[in-house]
């Protein structure tokens, strides 16, 4: 895993728990599943929402672990 990243909420389907992060660094955009948001209750996500988070590679590409919003 590499260093904690930054970057906004492109979109999140709380329904079906997943969406994607585009990173400040304007990279690739980033996979983003419900199980990867350290939150307490429901774990979403709004559409705009700045977060950190670590990346790693998945089958399909990047995801994010351990995601946190930013205030």
């Amino acid at each position: 895993m590499s260093a904690r990243q930054t970057g906004t909420i492109k979109w999140f389907n709380a329904e079906k728990g997943y969406g994607f992060i585009t990173p400040d660094d304007a990279s690739q955009d980033v996979f983003v599943h419900h199980t990867g948001i350290v939150q307490t209750g429901f774990r979403k996500l709004e559409e705009g929402q700045q977060v950190e988070y670590l990346a790693s590679e998945g089958d399909r590409g990047l995801v994010a672990k351990k995601v946190i919003t930013r205030a």
